[in-house]
């Protein structure tokens, strides 16, 4: 691996199997666009590389935001005759897609409100700790971010464990942030319903997106 840029690995592969009733948790509405493509757009405001980890389903959707090329295409997590994906599958695709990068965020596609600031401040410390994360009032939140010297061992993951095995068995980094959005993710109809009350959305660093 060469001393490229970081990358960042948004994960949109998951069923949303919380989320009851209508599309998928990553096509609803949030203002004037998707969720996905709210968290995309957040992702691409830093500069860094983007690449997407989604199924046959949603890719036409991620391509709305980024070129077809950062796009992986996973089978959907328990479809017929295929076993073993989930989280591991999704970041060992992601971090496999973008091997020349010096270090990978992890950023689950249902954050919407990650800001690029955040994502910025745990890439800039990668550089010096194996294991960085956002903390937002003492709360672990996300991104995750993975130095290059864990490549081999990222590229290895599989089923939906993700990375738990890596963060304990490396030292962590906190970054502490004042983004709220680093906890909040969006797992039911009625986490939905609290974010577009709250008007809070920040998509790319704008202004909050109208939810109107």
């Amino acid at each position: 691996m060469s001393s490229a840029r970081i990358a960042v690995v948004v994960l949109a592969a998951g069923r949303g199997s919380r989320f009851l009733g209508g599309e998928h948790k990553l096509a609803q509405t949030l203002g004037l666009v998707t969720v996905l493509e709210a968290t995309l757009a957040n992702a691409l405001a830093t500069r860094l590389d983007v690449v997407v980890v989604t199924t046959a389903a949603l890719a036409p959707l991620a391509c709305r935001s980024i070129a077809a090329r950062q796009v992986v295409v996973l089978p959907e997590v328990g479809s017929d005759g295929v076993a073993g994906l989930g989280m591991g599958t999704s970041i060992a695709s992601g971090v496999s897609a973008s091997s020349a990068a010096s270090g990978w965020l992890v950023l689950p596609a249902d954050m919407p409100l990650v800001q690029p600031a955040t994502l910025l401040a745990v890439a800039e410390r990668l550089h010096e700790h194996p294991v960085v994360y956002a903390q937002c009032k003492g709360r672990r939140g996300h991104p995750v971010g993975f130095s290059a010297e864990l490549y081999t061992e990222l590229v290895l993951l599989s089923g939906d464990e993700g990375a738990r095995r890596l963060i304990a068995r490396y030292p962590s980094f906190a970054v502490d942030v004042a983004d709220a959005g680093a906890l909040a993710d969006i797992d039911t109809q009625e986490d939905l319903a609290r974010l577009r009350a709250d008007g809070a959305a920040q998509v790319g660093g704008s202004a909050p997106i109208s939810v109107y």
